[in-house]
């Protein structure tokens, strides 16, 4: 059984940061993140794989988000900076207990098996 803890949204200004996180127990290959936004399909953001670290980001977010893990607390983390209003949405990490690679997972979203309930990220205009 794996158990994921998110913390760190929030409100932010247009053009700020912030750093979302995902603490994981359990034995886990893989975390990703996606978003949903109100109205709107949900999508992938970044993945990233613990065995073999690799490391996925959506081009949408490219150049603007970074994923990383801390090994030693089982965490991964999201950093966002330049920020856009169209980035609101709220923002889940998902486990994967197989070792699949990062691109395999941003294309196959069922190759998760836990899901966290999400963080609020709201970027003001």
């Amino acid at each position: 059984q794996v158990q994921l803890v998110e913390s760190g949204g929030g409100l932010v200004q247009a053009g700020g940061s912030l750093k979302v996180s995902c603490a994981a127990s359990g034995r886990t290959y893989a975390i990703g993140w996606f978003r949903q936004a109100p109205g709107k399909e949900r999508e992938f953001v970044a993945a990233i794989n613990w065995s073999g670290g690799s490391i996925y980001v959506a081009d949408s977010v490219k150049g603007r988000f970074t994923i990383s893990r801390e090994d030693a607390e089982n965490t991964v983390y999201l950093e966002m900076k330049s920020l856009k209003p169209e980035d609101t949405a709220l923002y889940r990490c998902a486990a994967s207990t197989r070792d699949y690679t990062a691109h395999y997972l941003a294309r196959t979203p069922n190759a998760f098996d836990y899901w966290a309930q999400g963080t609020q990220v709201v970027v003001s205009s």
